[in-house]
């Protein structure tokens, strides 16, 4: 088993500020392997209610009656499972003394959680587990996290074949049993196909109307796809930053898988040799890159953009940190260089420093504000 010390430690300090903190992550993604370990590790009396059992659900389906005699640390797991339960939270977690403390796990961003939001503003913090980062995992198996991805299942699996048949099942499994639970009347074939095509814009501009051409219904049922697909951690909608300058500038979002073994699944890459050959490689690799950096940068879904002229100059991503926007190119080549989007970006954007990222071994300086980072060391030189 992957240990993630610094995430439990992150949960850990929350729960001391925080009445209720929710857990969110894509399904699979170890959420209730933390909230197991952080039992484990803890002095307090632990209260645990899976409410995908129909034992424990039938357990809170009273919650006042169920939850308010309750001390000590309160776990509900998949709580979308229990809608009602969040005014409760709110009325225990207003108690004074409050010797109850929450700590509820969801698969699902909180725009989908409505209630949880509503309810609970001022109370409860958010803390969102991403897949297995290259912080976790020792340096020789980089490659092997690129093309598994960073489901825990996925990465740990006996071989790559085994591997791919599991990301297979997963996503079986969540487009035809986890998307209905959401209430989201959507059909599987019908998210199966949206997914597929989208793979092959990875790492592009949405352009929904030349989708929605493609499925023949409207650009906003398009985007309703794509809002739920982003809401339950598949994909990644990264904002265009707008600059005030005379340039024409792209003002679509760019879509990525946020884990890029699954997008290799979409694209039926069965094997690392299948992948170096593919199109879609440089692509692959830009995204899984990025996601690494905004994990070891510990950076904000919305501190994190992308910029692009339609005259072509371009930044892969943005970092918005301490009122200063700091760049990064990802290049799969050996030999970084500097190009004219970085020197236009320089200069359009008053970047405080650009970070070309390749597969290399170095870090070096390009010029003043440019430098070429080793992708084997964004942990260290970023």
């Amino acid at each position: 088993m992957i240990e993630r010390e610094s995430h439990l430690a992150n949960i850990k300090s929350l729960l001391e500020q925080f009445p209720v903190v929710a857990l969110i992550g894509a399904r699979q993604v170890g959420k209730t392997t933390l909230a197991q370990m952080l039992v484990r590790q803890g002095s307090d009396q632990t209260h645990h209610f899976d409410l995908e059992s129909p034992i424990d659900l039938a357990q809170v389906s009273d919650p006042m009656l169920a939850l308010s005699p309750l001390h000590g640390l309160i776990i509900l797991d998949e709580i979308h499972r229990l809608p009602e339960v969040f005014p409760v939270l709110r009325v225990l977690a207003d108690r004074k003394p409050n010797q109850a403390r929450f700590l509820i796990l969801a698969s699902a961003t909180p725009s989908l959680l409505k209630q949880s939001s509503e309810s609970l503003a001022g109370r409860i913090a958010y803390y969102e587990l991403p897949g297995i980062s290259m912080s976790e995992v020792d340096r020789n198996e980089f490659d092997k996290l690129w093309f598994r991805g960073g489901f825990p299942l996925s990465v740990t699996a006996q071989n790559d074949e085994s591997s791919y048949r599991w990301r297979n099942q997963f996503i079986r499994t969540f487009l035809e049993r986890d998307i209905p639970q959401f209430g989201i009347g959507i059909a599987s074939a019908t998210l199966d196909r949206f997914l597929s095509m989208v793979a092959h814009y990875h790492a592009q501009v949405w352009n929904g109307a030349e989708l929605s051409r493609a499925f023949g219904i409207s650009h906003t049922a398009v985007r309703r796809y794509l809002d739920v697909m982003e809401s339950t951690f598949m994909l990644r909608c990264l904002k265009p930053w707008a600059a005030n300058i005379r340039k024409r500038q792209v003002k679509s979002p760019k879509v990525f898988f946020r884990d890029s073994g699954l997008l290799h699944t979409m694209l039926g890459i069965k094997s690392r040799e299948e992948l170096v050959k593919h199109p879609k490689v440089g692509a692959s690799w830009e995204g899984y890159i990025i996601e690494n950096v905004l994990q070891a940068l510990q950076v904000e879904n919305r501190h994190s953009y992308f910029w692009a002229t339609h005259a072509g100059a371009e930044i892969d991503l943005l970092i918005q940190q301490g009122g200063r926007l700091k760049g990064f190119e990802v290049k799969r080549t050996s030999a970084p260089a500097i190009t004219p989007s970085m020197r236009i970006a320089l200069d359009n954007l008053d970047l405080s420093q650009i970070d070309v990222i390749y597969p290399g071994e170095k870090t070096f300086a390009l010029s003043d504000r440019i430098r070429a980072v080793a992708a084997s060391r964004i942990l260290e030189d970023l």
